[in-house]
């Protein structure tokens, strides 16, 4: 059972009200709470629904509490009071931005959940290190944005660093945001492992793929169409780990799309992931072909080198990050580091 079928414009007052109340006469029914999956995907439903409305309910009031304020400063002459009253302002503008950018998530995956992909690129063991830098900036955006990231496979470098990692970030409108960040990213520095002290470039890759329930039906998977291939974990999937075939890797024949999962505790568990990491990434593909532009869905990725790098952060001789899609920068990259990425993906968001 889905929690609902309909595409629903992120802030339609009108259709997230009327839908908020079928979800809770349907939460009434005798009976509801007897499929327990079910029932709490149409829980996790209207508690999403709950806070957009939750937040434009709190931004009216806001917006009224700050009208007073300056209402009573202009009678009052009270500059201290017109102070508060501007201090308020800035922070309802802030909030206010970020709600205007939900409304442009009207994707019909937007709404879902988003697994991340790493791979190190050129340049060895700085790549592997670059990689897990980002790694760290993502499950930091994901913090601050009140995402759930949860592990799901990860091959470490040969010297340090990481040489990929997949990992599921859960929350509102993951893919959403977060497929603004899908391509190539150059790291410009000195290496801190080159006893030189020289300049490396270093590149890493991240795919975004949406990733769906597995009651999803818009994707049939045939077991001809498929390889499945086990293998010992390295993860943290419990007693049995390096001791049984748990980790799971699924080829899928026709397209050459392979997908992995290693750090649940059983293979079966593993499969489940895989399975629907498997459907989301064909279904991006599918999209594709009927949109007739690769960009829209799947986003351009493109050959892990010179040229082809969608952001650029460079560290020395000067501090900058700087996305070559929308021209967005700042020189606060230990910010970006720690994971404040809204200006960029609100710049990619409002240029899409």
């Amino acid at each position: 059972m889905q929690p609902s079928s309909r595409r629903v414009n992120p802030f339609d007052l009108e259709a997230l009200t009327k839908e908020k109340q079928e979800l809770e006469a349907k939460m009434s029914e005798e009976g509801f709470w007897n499929d327990v999956d079910a029932a709490n995907k149409v829980n996790i439903r209207v508690k999403a629904i709950d806070s957009k409305l939750n937040k434009y309910n709190g931004l009216i009031s806001a917006a009224e509490d700050i009208e007073t304020l300056f209402d009573m400063a202009e009678e009052e002459d009270d500059q201290q009071t017109a102070d508060e009253a501007i201090a308020e302002l800035e922070g309802f503008l802030k909030k206010a931005e970020d709600f205007r950018i939900a409304t442009l998530l009207r994707g019909p995956y937007d709404s879902a959940n988003a697994v991340l992909s790493l791979h190190a690129g050129a340049g060895g063991t700085e790549a592997q290190d670059w990689v897990s830098m980002l790694y760290r900036m993502y499950t930091r955006y994901c913090d601050r944005a009140g995402f759930t990231v949860r592990e799901l496979d990860l091959l470490d470098g040969d010297e340090a660093g990481i040489k990929s990692v997949t990992f599921e970030c859960q929350g509102d409108n993951a893919y959403g945001y977060l497929k603004a960040e899908k391509g190539v990213h150059r790291l410009v520095r000195i290496s801190p492992f080159d006893s030189s002290g020289r300049r490396h470039t270093s590149f890493a890759s991240l795919d975004v793929t949406p990733i769906f329930e597995d009651d999803d039906n818009s994707i049939e998977i045939r077991p001809e169409d498929i390889r499945i291939d086990t293998y010992r974990s390295g993860g943290a999937g419990g007693q049995n780990v390096n001791k049984v075939s748990s980790a799971v890797r699924i080829t899928h024949l026709a397209t050459g799309i392979v997908v992995q999962c290693q750090n649940e505790r059983s293979q079966l568990q593993n499969k489940e992931v895989a399975m629907r990491i498997l459907k989301g990434k064909l279904v991006e593909i599918k999209e594709r072909e009927r949109m007739e532009q690769m960009a829209d869905i799947k986003g351009e990725m493109k050959k892990i080198e010179w040229g082809s790098q969608i952001r650029s952060y460079v560290f020395q001789p000067y501090t900058m990050v700087k996305d070559h899609r929308t021209g967005e920068e700042t020189g606060n990259i230990q910010a970006v580091m720690d994971g404040d990425l809204d200006a960029f993906i609100h710049s990619f968001l409002m240029k899409s």
